[in-house]
């Protein structure tokens, strides 16, 4: 099983002025987030506009990501699409190109709405792998939500042990935690309480402005060192909070930006968020600066 214990950081993707990948930033990327000290690396992430990537796009990422990393943290691929068969041949491609574990929306458009349904299409996919299957749990984005008793019955698959949790409801996020298995926090503007209830790590898009401070945060609870957390999540929040009610993708871009970790624009249909905005995002951003 792979140790997805701390922050994997739901890594942005660099694109160049005419929407290319940028794969010699990407590379500069990884190496100063690993050694900001993110524990993992998700590649073809959600903030690293998922969607709008092609397969091959995200093959080559992985190949890059995976001997760049050279085994200095963890690394999860994505592998989510609406087609069955895509889904498949993307997770085999990604064990077989080195990820750790691969990480899977369930089936969100016009699929089933049952649990059977949805246990149906990740027992397909826990066929075709060898590595660790990571559920992720959106409803916000997928109007599909896997429940405490659905991930009660996903842990009886044998590669299915990690959940990333992004429903942001607090309660819920503890009763996944209680089903057994190892919750991913994926909500940012809960992230010290769920690693407080007992959330095995995150998958965290902030992380690409602020990975020390993630790190840190993390660390602090694991250690016991609550009040220190509090302390450091109160210059964190208010960053976190502003693009969780905001558009999410092109802010952290823009964080990242402002905070050092430039990767260039977003790919279209993606649009940069306005100047009005980014005036209120820098405004959040100043306490990481304190």
């Amino acid at each position: 099983m792979a140790d997805l214990h701390g922050v994997s950081l739901a890594m942005q993707t660099p694109f160049k002025d005419d929407g290319s990948i940028d794969y010699d930033r990407f590379c500069d990327l990884i190496d100063r987030y690993i050694d900001a000290g993110v524990h993992g690396v998700v590649i073809s992430s959600g903030s690293g506009q998922h969607p709008y990537l092609t397969e091959e796009e995200c093959n080559k990422l992985l190949s890059v990501g995976v001997e760049r990393i050279a085994g200095r943290a963890s690394v999860v691929m994505q592998t989510s699409a609406l087609n069955m068969s895509e889904v498949l041949r993307r997770s085999i491609a990604a064990e077989g190109l080195g990820a750790d574990a691969i990480m899977v929306l369930p089936p969100f458009f016009e699929g089933p709405v049952t649990d059977d349904g949805i246990f149906k299409f990740y027992e397909e996919v826990n066929k075709v792998v060898g590595i660790d299957i990571v559920g992720y749990n959106i409803p916000a984005a997928t109007q599909v939500e896997i429940t405490p008793e659905l991930y009660r019955r996903l842990l009886e698959l044998e590669n299915f042990n990690y959940i990333k949790d992004s429903s942001g409801d607090m309660i819920k996020t503890q009763m996944l935690i209680n089903e057994g298995g190892k919750v991913l926090n994926g909500a940012d503007p809960i992230a010290p309480y769920a690693f407080m209830a007992g959330a095995y790590g995150a998958i965290w898009g902030s992380a690409n402005f602020m990975p020390e401070e993630c790190v840190e945060l993390y660390n602090l609870v694991d250690k016991g060192k609550y009040n220190e957390a509090l302390e450091l999540w109160a210059k964190m929040f208010p960053s976190s909070t502003y693009l969780w009610y905001n558009n999410y993708i092109p802010a952290v871009k823009a964080a990242a930006r402002y905070m050092g970790f430039d990767a260039g624009t977003v790919r279209t249909p993606l649009a940069e968020i306005p100047e009005e905005s980014v005036k209120q995002l820098i405004k959040s951003l100043e306490p990481l600066k304190s």
